[in-house]
């Protein structure tokens, strides 16, 4: 089978609508050949370029004759996570504003991974992904990692412990989960002063 068919045949399997990496096409041949055939593939429309390296097979709105839908940059960049196997989380503002401890939401999308620093432009929609430490990546989005973002990008001098009061509320936490949450976030890389004011909120929570 023509590398052209073998790519013709892989992509037929993918989901509309669904982003993905032309690098995963690479092992069936040579860049350039790979290249050629997805640009064939584009200009026929049976696949569209949605971002730097990024395709998808183009999926219709049945109300909207001509339209198509389009993914995300969010969803382009985690697409690229899962082709490289980095982490990507959303960043410690993002964190902070869910948990409620932060009133303004972002003015832009960012997450953090411990892949390379990129850029996913999708249309106008732009999201970046900035790399930082391992460290700030723990726990992904469990209840710790959201928590340990929060606090990374916060001034522990602001911050009163009763403010965790709202955090174990929006995240609806039973008193084993909180109790778990602290003693992890109290052996975690944030720095002394944090550390301390945890010790106070576990007090008051034990």
């Amino acid at each position: 089978m023509s590398i052209t068919a073998q790519i013709e045949s892989r992509i037929a399997r993918m989901r509309k609508g669904v982003p993905f990496s032309i690098e995963g096409f690479y092992e069936l041949g040579t860049e350039s050949a790979v290249q050629k055939a997805f640009s064939r593939l584009a200009k026929s429309g049976e696949i569209v370029r949605v971002s730097k390296g990024f395709y998808v097979r183009p999926k219709s709105i049945e109300s909207l004759p001509g339209a198509k839908v389009m993914p995300s940059p969010e969803e382009v960049a985690k697409a690229w996570a899962r082709s490289h196997g980095y982490k990507l989380v959303s960043h410690g503002f993002e964190a902070a504003y869910r948990l409620g401890l932060q009133t303004q939401s972002p003015a832009r999308t960012m997450y953090w991974t411990n892949g390379p620093s990129r850029e996913f432009k999708v249309g106008n929609s732009v999201v970046q992904v900035k790399h930082v430490a391992s460290s700030k990546l723990k726990w992904l989005n469990q209840p710790e990692g959201l928590i340990l973002r929060s606090l990374s990008v916060m001034e522990p001098e602001h911050f009163k412990p009763e403010q965790f009061r709202k955090v174990f509320n929006r995240l609806s936490l039973t008193e084993s989960e909180k109790k778990r949450v602290l003693k992890n976030l109290k052996h975690s890389t944030l720095s002394s002063q944090w550390r301390h004011k945890l010790m106070q909120v576990e007090s008051a929570t034990v």
